[in-house]
């Protein structure tokens, strides 16, 4: 992208352009629930509803079908006047942006890619980025490109939504000292985790190169097994920000693994439209039957770029062991 706005943090950079495009109240954004709370969260800071959507059984990223479904319902209910879709790249690869670009277009839409899990992933050749209006990433430490603190960034090929992300994320200053002309928020990135950052860019291209052969090894010494092994989009590069299963008895894995001393995580076991902060967007097209299976199944196991033989080795036998 031409132009990059860095801010305080991954959730500040998906509020910042819908400061910028006007989005408030009476205003529905389209979403995943199977996601990190933030995605929503920037949506509902600004009295916005997001409007959950189902995800792809198989990559676990925004389900166009389950977008479109949600547009017409929103139209049908009358209540609403749709904005913008946040598409978000999970577990480090990219959504399927041929297909949610298209309907931005058809419905007239706005279109983020939160890019927070996947920095540098590619579909196609091309990133994200390519098909969407903006892209946002988070450089929070779990990151796959991660500071040592909080930090985030906005990128774009627009010169001039640029110059009034930077103004808003600046408390809204105009362009005489003091003058604000409008009213934004404090969200600068710190020259610390700038210079952190800086560094790490240097050796991230490897880092992504090894994530994807330790992914590699993982899926080939469990296709045998009962779980099901991550499938990335046809043309898809991941960033492997998480290396995610699904099996029928996680809980058991999951203790399973924790008693050998391996530690594994659930991503998400409470999608965002289940939790307490969430129930006042409710409505009756919220129909998640994916997300709310997945938040019972899934699972992800190890995954950095230093993970050794060893212990990858030592990660796909305690897995095996476990369903034999």
């Amino acid at each position: 992208m031409k132009h990059v706005a860095a801010c305080a943090n991954g959730t500040d950079a998906l509020t910042l352009p819908m400061m910028a495009w006007g989005i408030g109240p009476g205003d529905a954004v389209f979403c995943p629930s199977f996601t990190y709370t933030a995605t929503a969260e920037a949506v509902a800071f600004l009295r916005a509803t997001p409007v959950f959507v189902d995800v792809d059984p198989d990559t676990y990223t925004i389900c166009p079908k389950s977008l479109s479904a949600a547009y017409e319902a929103v139209i049908k209910d009358g209540k609403l006047k749709p904005k913008a879709i946040i598409a978000v790249d999970l577990f480090g690869q990219s959504a399927d942006y041929p297909a949610i670009s298209e309907l931005a277009k058809r419905f007239d839409l706005k279109l983020i890619a939160d890019n927070a899990q996947a920095t540098g992933c590619r579909l196609d050749g091309k990133s994200p980025a390519h098909w969407a209006d903006i892209a946002t990433t988070s450089f929070f430490p779990a990151k796959p490109l991660g500071c040592y603190g909080d930090g985030g960034a906005v990128l774009t090929n627009d010169a001039d939504l640029t110059a009034q992300i930077r103004s808003l994320a600046f408390h809204g200053r105009g362009t005489q000292a003091y003058d604000h002309t409008d009213i934004g928020i404090n969200s600068r990135l710190d020259t610390i985790q700038a210079a952190i950052l800086l560094e790490k860019l240097k050796i991230y291209t490897s880092e992504i190169k090894t994530r994807n052969e330790i992914a590699d090894r993982y899926s080939k010494g469990l296709s045998s097994n009962t779980c099901k092994t991550p499938t990335v989009i046809a043309g898809g590069l991941s960033t492997w920000a998480q290396y995610t299963i699904e099996v029928e008895d996680r809980d058991g894995l999951m203790a399973h693994l924790k008693n050998l001393g391996i530690p594994a995580a659930a991503y998400y076991p409470k999608p965002i439209h289940l939790q307490t902060a969430y129930t006042s967007f409710q409505m009756p097209y919220n129909n998640l039957p994916v997300t709310e299976t997945l938040m019972k199944n899934v699972m992800s196991l190890p995954m950095h770029a230093y993970l050794t033989r060893a212990h990858q080795d030592e990660v796909i036998g305690a897995v095996t062991s476990f369903s034999l």
